[in-house]
């Protein structure tokens, strides 16, 4: 290609692809040992599914690297997980865990869609959207035909449009006032946020039951009980509307104590998990309308923010955390190139 005419990757592309990269390497081991461990007829061929983009992705994007001489992320590879481990997660699990991470997928593709430019860039990142989206229909179909999907709860259908007609809406914050009733906005970010704490507890109970490292141990500990005390308040807040929490899918752990992941990709899922639900919080603080639960979820997400800085700390310390590729610091440039 004419050096003129070639079009260069710029900064949101390469963290976009860097990313991708890294994020189904880890897919793909976690992936394996889910599907060595799955044996319900109707889950493994999602399983299966799940585990063949991941793997396609790779190829992809190592051809992808290989045409821009971009320097190939190390990722995670078959020594990040031990096959013949015991199982360590039920059958429900393994398809929650996929619908889930389905979801997380999903929300990181459109947003490396939309930063991204060059042609073959946005083709790639368009198909892994459309295979993500198919991939969360297929595990719901499945969850539903097996009676096992949670759902958001049911209110009345509205029979008529309305307007909100005070400010006393927006309110919420005043302990000693009567505070409205949840709409329906509300109502489905506090059961998604459930959801997700519930996934990420049980998670943090097979990861810190396999762990041979106390710290990353203990770690995992606190972040399970961080897990629970979020979904008591928030089912504490429906609770309060009488509004009753659909029974959540059985995603059993076992007993199994024998090491299944490595301690680097145990810390990189849980980093994973941790910046998707501030993104949850987010999100939810920003379309709730009464403040009290804006407030909860601000005051939450500083307890998540302060969880994934020691889990970034942890990562570090033992030379876990790969670097994403950035700019050179030129000061330093400056000074030492004698």
């Amino acid at each position: 290609m004419n050096e003129e005419k070639k079009v260069y990757l710029d900064a949101g592309e390469i963290a976009a692809l860097w990313t991708a990269y890294v994020n189904d390497s880890m897919s793909v081991c976690v992936l394996q040992f889910l599907l060595q461990n799955t044996e319900d007829p109707d889950i493994r061929p999602a399983i299966e599914t799940a585990l063949n983009i991941s793997s396609d992705h790779i190829d992809k994007l190592n051809h992808l690297f290989e045409e821009e001489d971009y320097a190939l992320p190390n990722g995670f590879t078959s020594k990040d997980v031990q096959l013949n481990a015991p199982w360590l997660f039920s059958n429900t699990f393994c398809l929650t865990y996929v619908n889930h991470m389905a979801k997380v997928g999903m929300i990181s593709y459109s947003g490396m869609l939309s930063m991204s430019t060059k042609t073959t860039v946005r083709g790639y990142f368009t198909n892994a959207l459309k295979e993500t989206a198919d991939l969360y229909n297929r595990t719901l179909e499945i969850a539903e035909s097996k009676g096992i999907n949670a759902r958001i709860p049911f209110i009345e259908v509205p029979k008529k449009t309305e307007y909100i007609n005070s400010k006393e809406y927006y309110s919420g914050l005043n302990p000693f006032s009567d505070k409205r009733p949840l709409n329906a906005i509300e109502i489905s970010h506090l059961y998604t946020n459930i959801l997700s704490n519930y996934v990420g507890m049980k998670l943090c109970i097979g990861f810190a039951q396999t762990s041979p490292t106390k710290k990353v141990q203990d770690f995992l500990l606190r972040a399970k009980e961080i897990s629970k005390k979020h979904m008591k308040i928030f089912n504490s807040i429906l609770y309060e509307n009488h509004i009753e929490t659909p029974q959540l899918p059985d995603v059993a752990v076992s007993s199994s104590v024998t090491e299944t992941f490595s301690d680097k990709l145990i810390m990189f899922q849980m980093s994973l998990l941790t910046s998707a639900g501030i993104g949850n919080y987010a999100t939810a603080a920003a379309a709730s309308q009464r403040l009290d639960l804006a407030a909860n979820y601000e005051r939450l997400s500083l307890e998540v923010a302060k969880l994934a800085k020691s889990g970034a700390d942890l990562m570090i310390e033992n030379h876990w955390l790969e670097q994403p590729p950035g700019t050179k610091n030129r000061d330093k440039l400056a000074r030492e190139k004698n």
